[in-house]
């Protein structure tokens, strides 16, 4: 089997394939300050509740924004799963050119979406990943990245506004009621919740137009199911995209070099 992993800002997913299925996924918080051990038992301890063992993992993939976090994953994967994983990085063969001023600026999980979400739709798109950061890429009819839009996420926007303003509560990140709210919450709601469906759209918009095509839209990332439904510019949603994306990679380079350029 293998276990592909996404090391990002907020949250470090986890999925294991057999074959081309996704039998189990997990997500858990991402913790700079846990130790190689530490991190081994925690999936150790999730790979349990499945009845799974780290003998059965047969090889790894990794892809990771955090870059004091990726010596730890490599270290566990070579420890415990006695393997040399595949890390997205500097050399990695993806199929998509990145027409980047420097590719290596683009963030690995971007580049994961963008190539798992071309080899499902084959067109012109723009994946929008509702993260830490919210982030937009676009991609050619022809499976180029051309670039993209980076913008706060929407925990980081809320948490700013709970830090600065002081008479303000925390509240839930949930779709209010009405957008003329009636009391407090519900006004924070109204501004955090239709505030980024408004970023969403008018982003989407503008990259559209500047493109001269009417590219489909798709989101991932934890809130995107909450926003996309009162966006007018996400025609599709695809939880799973960045795990996609690590097997569609993993297969491009099995048997190859472990160390990549884009």
């Amino acid at each position: 089997m293998l276990l592909v992993i996404d090391i990002g800002n907020s949250n470090t997913v986890l999925g294991l394939y057999a074959g081309e299925n996704l039998i189990k996924n997990w997500r858990v918080t991402t913790d700079k300050t846990r130790t190689v051990d530490e991190y081994a038992i925690l999936i150790d301890r999730l790979f349990g509740f499945s009845e799974l063992r780290f003998k059965e993992v047969d090889d790894v993939i990794i892809s990771c924004v955090v870059p004091p976090l990726l010596n730890t994953f490599v270290a566990l994967c070579q420890v415990y799963f006695d393997k040399k994983p595949y890390v997205v990085g500097p050399g990695i063969k993806t199929g998509m050119p990145i027409l980047y001023d420097n590719p290596k600026e683009v963030g690995a999980d971007r580049i994961v979406n963008a190539v798992a979400a071309y080899e499902k739709y084959r067109r012109s798109l723009i994946v929008v990943d509702f993260g830490t950061a919210t982030t937009f890429d676009y991609i050619s009819a022809r499976g180029e990245y051309l670039g993209g839009a980076i913008a706060p996420g929407v925990a980081i926007s809320a948490e700013a506004l709970f830090e600065r303003a002081s008479k303000l509560p925390r509240v839930d990140l949930s779709r209010p009621p009405q957008v003329i709210a009636k009391n407090t919450v519900n006004s924070m709601q109204s501004g955090i919740f239709y505030g980024y469906v408004g970023l969403v759209d008018g982003i989407v918009a503008r990259m559209k137009q500047e493109a001269g095509e009417s590219a489909l839209v798709v989101a991932t990332g934890g809130l995107a199911p909450l926003i996309s439904g009162d966006s007018k510019a996400i025609d599709e949603v695809e939880p799973m995209l960045t795990l996609e994306g690590l097997l569609i990679i993993y297969h491009r380079n099995k048997g190859g070099s472990k160390s990549f350029d884009h």
